[in-house]
Order: structure tokens, then sequence, then C-alpha cells
């Protein structure tokens, strides 16, 4: 059994459907394909979720603009137009209407997900009928009623005993079939509530599916012909990692590398279950193949741009020294809000670190550590992380750009610049 993931980015049009059963249709081996939402279409959730708040005019006419572009999606792949998938997706966006209006729920980011989730219901149906249209016979899955996590919304964490049991019962391919599809992202607590597995989350779940059905391989299918040592939107020359170590992916995703989300890599690698990673436009190609290899074997340095980071640095209102103490309530406030925390560095008196701007909780962290310290901080800021650095590489990336903090380890560079 094999695992192939598709981005939005790979479905964002109709082509690009058209372009998965090409790839999937010759595939003899039982197979779960998990799919993403299509193209922006989980960016345009996030701005629905936010305007449901205080414009619902406008949020109204924002669902009615991403519906029309899902319709033109039907339009293209199904010739009959009353082909029941056209009534399937207007019951969802009706369904979407409603939990915008839905003032029930109990914070925003629980109203997030139950918003947010919807882009990965509407892609995996139209696809699974497209595919069954086209005599590739599937059956599509709920991820939801499957893959059990807890409430933390927006990032949740994922129950493995009872997911694994309800995913080996789901997914039974001695019964129902050879060829499922389903969703990646997204979960479902105990009670029925939707949750997400945090952003570029399909990643993840395909690797879940892998680790606990015993898969022979995963395949993450890309716009790109593999793992680039650079991500070419920054930067100009770039060249394709033939293969990479667990060890060395986690470390790249770790500091940003959006090629693959950071909690995939545990679950392959604790059943040696290889990864790949191809170009969707070329199939055929060898792509970057990722594996318990032993040693970084390419000779290239690895370059990772971090975007919309924060320096904080503080220091004691009476000169002492920055002592285990005060470290230890740094480091509990930063992990009971979720703040994720990329850079550290610190002296006698002062304590810097570096982290992701997101989910607006900056000024409320500020004011916190306020009260026991006096507080320096810059916004706006970029992590750059050079995995097997050179001096030239280093003067390559940081060339023109304003230094705040630089830190060198046997393999690694790290530069907090603006």
């Amino acid at each position: 059994m094999i695992v192939y993931k598709f981005g939005g980015a790979s479905i964002k049009d109709a082509s690009g459907v058209k372009n998965l059963f090409r790839i999937v249709k010759s595939v003899s081996d039982k197979l779960i394909i998990v799919v993403s939402a299509f193209g922006k279409t989980t960016n345009a959730l996030e701005e629905i979720h936010k305007l449901s708040y205080d414009n619902l005019p406008l949020c109204k006419d924002k669902i009615k603009n991403l519906f029309l572009y899902h319709y033109r999606i039907m339009d293209e792949l199904f010739d009959d137009k009353k082909h029941p998938i056209f009534y399937i997706i207007k019951l969802e966006f009706d369904h979407l209407q409603e939990s915008v209006e839905n003032k029930e729920y109990g914070t925003f980011d629980e109203k997030y997900d139950q918003i947010i989730s919807f882009g990965e219901i509407f892609s995996t149906k139209i696809i699974s009928e497209y595919l069954n249209k086209t005599g590739f016979a599937n059956q599509w899955i709920d991820i939801r009623k499957s893959l059990v996590t807890d409430a933390t919304f927006r990032d949740a964490e994922v129950d493995f005993t009872l997911s694994e049991k309800k995913i080996k019962s789901t997914f039974d391919f001695n019964h129902n079939g050879i060829y499922y599809i389903t969703q990646g992202f997204i979960g479902g607590t105990k009670n029925g509530l939707t949750t997400t597995l945090g952003r570029e989350g399909s990643d993840y779940t395909a690797a879940l599916l892998a680790y606990f059905l015993d898969a022979a391989e995963v395949v993450v299918w890309k716009d790109v012909e593999g793992i680039l040592n650079a991500d070419p939107q920054y930067f100009t020359e770039t060249s394709k990692l033939n293969k990479l170590s667990y060890q060395e992916i986690v470390e790249l995703a770790y500091f940003g590398a959006k090629v693959i989300h950071p909690k995939t890599i545990k679950p392959l690698h604790n059943k040696n279950i290889p990864l790949k990673v191809k170009s969707f436009m070329n199939p055929k190609g060898d792509g970057t193949v990722i594996q318990c290899f032993e040693e970084y074997e390419e000779d290239l340095p690895v370059i990772i741009l971090k975007k919309q980071q924060v320096l904080v640095s503080l220091f004691p209102k009476d000169l002492s020294f920055v002592i285990e103490d005060e470290l230890s309530k740094i480091f509990k406030y930063l992990s009971d809000h979720r703040i994720k925390v990329n850079l550290i560095q610190n002296s006698a008196i002062s304590f810097s670190f570096c982290f992701d701007n997101t989910n607006n909780k900056v000024k409320k962290l500020i004011e916190h550590l306020k009260e026991d310290f006096k507080v320096l901080y810059n916004d706006n800021l970029e992590l750059l992380t050079i995995r097997h650095y050179s001096a030239q590489a280093i003067e390559k990336v940081t060339k023109g750009r304003k230094v705040f903090i630089e830190q060198r380890s046997r393999h690694t560079a790290h530069f907090v610049v603006k």
C-alpha cells in the first residue's frame, strides 16, 4: 500500500485535477490519495473567517466568489451539468454559510477550524466524483471521523491509539476496494468538532496514514522537481537535492523550509517508510528521496528564509544576572501560549529570542515581559538559516542586510536580519 499526497498548488484548476488522474490511474497497488484544498482556497477561507465577525455582507460575497471558483472547476470536469456533484458542493457551501453565521463557537480558533476545513471537503468530494466518472472507482472518506485529536484548535494533537484503531477499520482494503481519497490537514475531536493540524498539515496526514497502515512509501506531489536547496521564490540560483536523511529534513523543516511539514517525518522514521517528493508536472522524474541515510552527501548549502520574525531582548531592571528562575518563567509563558521560538542567545545580563509573529501574540507577550524586565524588540525581521554553510554562501545571502544576531555551529549558521 502506498500514500499519495497532492497539494493545493497542484490542483488549483481543472487541468490540475485531470493531471492527478493521469498520475493515479497507472497505480496498481492499494492507494490512499490525500488531498489539500484547491489553490488558494485556504487563504480565502481565512479571510472569510475574519470577516465573519464584523462584515457579514462582504463575507457572503467572498463565499459566493469561492463557490464560483469551485463551480468553474466542476464545469470543466463534468459534461453532465445534472451530475450530483453540483448539488453536493452547493449543499456544502450552504453549510459553510451556516458555520460563518454561527455564534455559538467558544473561541476564535474553534470557529477558525470549522470554517477553514471546508476547503478540503470541497476538493476531495469533487476529485472523488471525477475519478469515479472516469472509471477510477474510489471511496471518499471523511478523515474527521477517523483521525481523532484533542481540542487544541489550529494545532491539534493526534490521539495515536484511538486514531490507529479507527483508521485501520475505515481503510479496509480487503472489503472496500483498493483506492481511497481523503482530506489532509484536518481531524476531529471525540465530540465531533473539526480540528486542523497546523498550516501545510496535509503532509502530516499522509505520514500518519502511512504509519498506521504500514505503507510501503509516501509520495508528496509538488510543483517542483523535488526538494531544492533554496526557495526559488526568494533565490534565483537553486539546485535539486537528490536524497536527504530523516534527520536532515527535520532540521530543514524546523527552521522553516516549507517543502515538508515539520511533524511529517517522525511517524515515517519510526517505521522507516521512505518519503518521496516528486514533480506533479514530471511524474517520471526521480524527485528527492528521504530515508535513513547516514550522511549528507550533497555538495550544496541549503538556504532557508523565514519571514515575519520578531526579535525580543530582555534585560533585568536591577542589572542582576538572567538566571534559571527567570528563564524558567519566560519559557513557561512561551510554552503556555504556544509561541514557537526559532533562535535563542543570552549573555550575563541579557536574553534574546526570535520567534514567529503569528496569531497576534506579540503585544500581549511584550506587556507580560515588561512586568519583570526591560524589553527591546524588533519586528518585520527575517531568519536566514544555512545548513552546510560556506563563507561564500554566507557572504552571498547576507550581503546588503542588517544583521541583528549571528550564530554558527558545525553544520548550521543562523542570521536574524532586516
